[in-house]
C-alpha cells in the first residue's frame, strides 16, 4: 500500500504550488497548523544545501475531533502532512494517506473517518 498521495507539476514554480496547495486544501476543509522549510532548516543546523522542500501540517478540524474522540491518542498522528518538494522535473506535491497511517489503531470507526480525511486529501491534490 502506498502510503502517499502524489502529483507532479513540471509547469509552474515552488511558490507558485504552494499557493495553489494551500488553497485547495482550504477549499477541501484543511487549515494549515504548521509549516516547516526543511530546505532552510537543514542549511541553519548542517550548513547544506539541498532542493526546495516544505512540510505543511494540514487539518479538518471536523475530522481531527471525530478521531479525537474515537481514539484520543490518535494526536500523535496529527496533522496531516503534506510535502512540496523540488524534484527533476518539477514540484511534487504529496500527501499523508490517512488510512496507512492509521492502520496501527485496530479501529473500524477511525479507519472510516481516515477514509473520508484520505477522499478530501485526494480531492485537494487533485485540484491543484
Amino acid at each position: 500500500m502506498s502510503y502517499t498521495i502524489n502529483r507532479l507539476f513540471n509547469d509552474s514554480t515552488f511558490d507558485d504550488i504552494d499557493a495553489r496547495t494551500r488553497n485547495a486544501l482550504a477549499d477541501n476543509g484543511f487549515g494549515v497548523l504548521t509549516e516547516i522549510d526543511v530546505k532552510a532548516t537543514m542549511k541553519k543546523k548542517l550548513d547544506v544545501e539541498m532542493p526546495a522542500y516544505r512540510i505543511l501540517g494540514a487539518c479538518n478540524p471536523k475530522m481531527a475531533y471525530a478521531a479525537i474522540g474515537m481514539e484520543p491518542r490518535v494526536g500523535a498522528m496529527l496533522p496531516c502532512n503534506v510535502i512540496l518538494r523540488e524534484v527533476d522535473g518539477g514540484i511534487e506535491v504529496s500527501s499523508i494517506d490517512p488510512v496507512a497511517s492509521m492502520q496501527a489503531v485496530e479501529s473500524a470507526e477511525l479507519t472510516a473517518v481516515a477514509r473520508e480525511v484520505r477522499d478530501l486529501l485526494a480531492k485537494a491534490v487533485a485540484a491543484i
